[in-house]
């Protein structure tokens, strides 16, 4: 009982008392009447719940009713849900997989930073070992900070060695991401943090320890062999956890102290503050702000570079969330993933647009029902609640056969994905949040598509509804009604076209850049020396040998090596120079990228030399350093005097500049001028930095990968042969970015295009429906049947160029957000908008001649009976 109806329930026992009733009775009977009252009240509440649900019942059950006899209609609009559904379920989930949740598995993600080093001009760095320590012991505002390195290994014995992916990676690196083992343990920040090569340990993946050792839990306790050093498994990650590398799969981790073993680069890396090879992440401290720690870490990084100027000088730090981190597969996917969804939600539009049409041209066919429901009774709420519950449940279907096609599309993240030997993540999962977007599309779809037809449904008065008269008027609103929708559905599909149009002209015109180099006939392939355990010298042996094997391969003309593959994925190595005669400005960035490469490179890749010399033999670690630059190096730090000669200080050496080539791309195609230098790869070459062997062919491509591959093995089985291919392929690959935006954006506006028909062909089917009488009437008076035709016609043509310049004007705002990602174009480009507006004009003109040419191929007779 509630505390007001025990209050006048009291009341009601006072009184009874005043007129001479006895306490005991007065309360008896006070809570009998009262008692009675609550009882019927909940009776009544329990009635109105239980008529509501059996009002809820009826319009589910009639819902389903009318869709089953209309078969066709009902086809068409969840078929239209489920593109609309599935293409955006299926672009969150990659967003979500990619940018919104790229750590799985570990415990509060929304916790977790990247620290990332940064220099005067912006660029970011990796961090040192040293720097990370120093800033996890001074840095409060953070939980905890762990380093990492993404590297491959050699896992196995002799003949039976497998590449393998891995992290090296501090101490407190899984308490730090709040992942527990599955079995064993993992690492402890006392025991490998501070002690170089003491604790040779790994923690294997959980798809690792399936794949390899079905799952033994005896596996803790055991030894692999990694770079032909044995190591013991303490644990297995669990089943979720994939590493921290957002969009790769990693199965092995190893404690960052053990990096100069299995790199063969002794301690240097863990105690020179010059050696950035390591990325930083770290966890927020509870109650602190992602800006707070930011400010903090930029304050003792600065600190850094006063108290270690020799090294840090113009450096300093910051936080970034995940998903901004440079390190992963996120950085290069931002871009063209933000695209998509808009698009994606530019179809989505147009499929409310399309349903709400489908839903109105249903609700006019049912004008005399609704209206014979109201004289009957009927709320004009019920009318409404009945016409939302019909496009809920299509909603409700559409979103499961929309989550089918998300579920088969699951693996399509691989098509977007560049050609990489690092395994990556294939499948973006359909997990609970996918789930609950899907559901949340539906309830938008269903009031977006649904209150206009639910409203129209409900309007105008009962006698009014009755009669004819009104329901012409009521034709005719509804008809302006799908003819709005309709203009609406051409200028989104306009504006989607118009955007993919701009992408594949960009894209075309990046294609055609020449990278200043000849990559026909050009194969290459990686190799993983460190993996083998070769120290600088045995690594000099081999690749000597190698290279005189493949010079002796018929077709063979060309034969070099390089520690880089101009137009990768990455970025590459570089190194803080200092330059005679230059005097740098205030905070210049002179950390220069570069390669080391073989005498015979430039005349493999057929960059011209056009001053001094190139490499040979004799430059090798028993003679004086030198170097080649390229003309943007000279026009920067040479002015017009004479380069060959000058002297460049790096790596604590000094250098003589022997050659300058012409330029040449570097890191992409897109990029403007870049200072960049060469060394000879035998005065500098380490193990660890990698190799990339390449040989121009007279023959096959095929045939040289083949011949590269097979020599590499025998020259070596220990040595890891990966990512064989063209020079033509490496530079596809470079080009993932602008391909993948230009085919997902031009398959989207294709779906959009073909959705603006469709609802351009129904309205124009509809009206030729509700003209008979009016074409009969034309065609029994004489009207020829080309002016039938072009009066329909006309209608289509009128609606198409509202829509078109409706969409022109949407576009030429909207473009400009793409100026960012074209090349070659502008995001206004004529040409662009009037093709996209002529291939509009011609899909209209086909989808509004089918209803015109029924027009004039009507009987007059029947029509004039309709």
């Amino acid at each position: 009982m509630d505390q007001e109806m025990r209050f006048h329930m009291e009341a009601y026992s006072a009184d009874l008392v005043k007129s001479g009733v006895d306490p005991e009775e007065a309360e008896r009977r006070a809570r009998i009447e009262f008692g009675g009252i609550e009882v019927a009240q909940e009776q009544c509440r329990q009635s109105r719940g239980l008529r509501i649900f059996d009002e809820l019942y009826q319009d589910f059950s009639f819902a389903g009713r009318m869709l089953r006899k209309n078969p066709g209609f009902t086809a068409v609009a969840i078929l239209t849900l489920t593109i609309g559904i599935g293409a955006s379920t299926t672009v969150y989930s990659w967003i979500r997989a990619v940018l919104l949740n790229p750590l799985p598995g570990v415990g509060s993600p929304e916790r977790v930073v990247t620290m990332e080093t940064l220099t005067a001009d912006g660029n970011w760095k990796p961090t040192s070992y040293l720097d990370f320590r120093d800033l996890r012991k001074n840095c409060k505002l953070v939980e905890s900070m762990s380093a990492t390195k993404p590297m491959p290994l050699a896992v196995g014995d002799d003949g039976t060695i497998e590449r393998v992916w891995s992290e090296a990676v501090s101490g407190n690196f899984f308490d730090m991401l709040r992942v527990s083992p599955e079995f064993g343990r993992f690492f402890s920040s006392e025991e490998v943090d501070y002690e170089q090569n003491a604790h040779a340990l790994v923690v294997i993946s959980h798809s690792f320890w399936a794949s390899h050792y079905h799952s033994d839990p005896n596996i803790i306790g055991s030894t692999i062999r990694i770079n032909h050093f044995p190591y013991t498994v303490v644990g297995v990650a669990p089943k979720t956890f994939r590493g921290s590398m957002a969009g790769l799969t990693l199965d092995m981790w190893v404690p960052v102290s053990m990096f100069g073993q299995l790199t063969s680069t002794g301690d240097s890396a863990l105690v020179d503050r010059k050696w950035r090879t390591f990325r930083v992440l770290a966890r927020l401290a509870p109650g602190v702000t992602l800006e707070q720690a930011r400010a903090e870490v930029q304050s003792r990084a600065d600190d850094l570079a006063r108290e270690n100027a020799d090294t840090n000088q113009g450096l300093t730090a910051t936080l970034l969330p995940m998903w901004k981190s440079h390190y992963g597969i996120q950085d290069s996917l931002l871009a063209p993933l933000t695209i998509l969804m808009a698009a994606s939600g530019v179809v989505l539009l147009l499929v409310c647009a399309n349903l709400a049409n489908l839903l109105l041209a249903r609700s006019i066919s049912r004008r005399s029902e609704f209206s014979i429901r109201l004289a009957l009774g009927a709320s004009r709420s019920r009318l409404i609640r009945q016409v939302l519950t019909e496009s809920s449940v299509i909603a409700v279907a559409g979103s499961i056969a929309g989550l089918a096609a998300a579920y088969w599309l699951s693996g399509s993240l691989e098509w977007i994905l560049p050609k990489s030997s690092t395994p990556g993540m294939t499948t973006a999962p359909i997990d609970a949040e996918v789930l609950l977007f899907a559901i949340g599309l539906s309830l938008v779809v269903t009031v977006l598509a649904g209150i206009t037809p639910a409203l129209h449904a409900a309007s105008g008065s009962v006698n009014g509804m009755l009669k004819e008269t009104n329901r012409v008027v009521s034709s005719i609103e509804s008809g302006r009604l799908r003819q709005l929708f309709v203009v609406s559905e051409i200028a989104l599909a306009l504006v989607a076209l118009i955007g993919a149009g701009l992408l594949v002209t960009s894209f075309r015109h990046v294609s055609e850049i020449k990278p200043g180099f000849d990559p026909e006939h050009v194969a290459m392939a990686k190799l993983d020396l460190s993996a083998a355990n070769y120290n600088a010298q045995q690594a000099d042996s081999f690749y000597r040998r190698l290279s005189t094997k493949l010079e002796q391969q018929p077709g063979i003309t060309n034969v070099g090596y390089s520690d880089y593959v101009p137009l990768s994925v990455s970025a590459g190595s570089w190194e803080d120079l200092e330059i005679q005669g230059y005097v740098p400005s205030p905070n210049e960035d002179m950390k220069i990228y570069r390669s080391l490469i073989s005498p015979g490179y430039f005349d493999l890749m057929k960059i011209p030399i056009l001053e001094g010399r190139d490499f040979n033999l004799h430059d090798d670690v028993n003679n004086s350093p030198v170097m080649i630059v390229n003309q943007e190096f000279v026009r920067r730090f040479v002015s017009d005097q004479n380069a060959v000669g000058r002297r460049v200080q790096g790596w604590g050496k000094w250098f003589t500049i022997v050659g300058v080539v012409q330029d040449s791309k570097v890191y992409r195609l897109t990029e403007t001028r870049t200072s960049y230098f060469y060394v000879p790869i035998h005065q500098i070459f380490r193990p660890e930095m990698g190799l990339a062997f390449f040989v121009r062919t007279s023959g096959s491509v095929d045939d040289a990968i083949t011949t590269l591959r097979r020599e590499a093995r025998a020259a070596d089985t220990s040595v890891p042969v990966f990512e064989t291919s063209s020079m033509n392929d490496t530079i596809t690959t470079s080009l993932f970015v602008q391909k993948i935006s230009a085919s997902l954006l031009s398959v989207l506006g294709l779906v959009a295009l073909l959705l603006a028909s469709i609802g351009l062909y129904g309205v124009m089917s509809y009206s030729v429906a509700q003209r008979t009488n009016e074409i009969g009437i034309r065609m029994a008076l004489g009207a020829q049947r080309k002016n039938v035709f072009g009066l329909v016609l006309s209608q289509g043509a009128r609606l198409t160029a509202l829509g078109i310049g409706i969409g022109i004007m949407v576009a030429l705002a909207i473009t400009r957000l793409l100026a960012d990602f074209l090349w070659g174009v502008q995001a206004t480009d004529p040409a662009t908008f009037a093709g996209v507006s002529a291939l509009l004009i011609f899909v209209a003109l086909l989808a509004t001649s089918i209803p015109a040419y029924r027009a004039i191929r009507m009987d007059p007779v029947r029509a004039l009976r309709t």
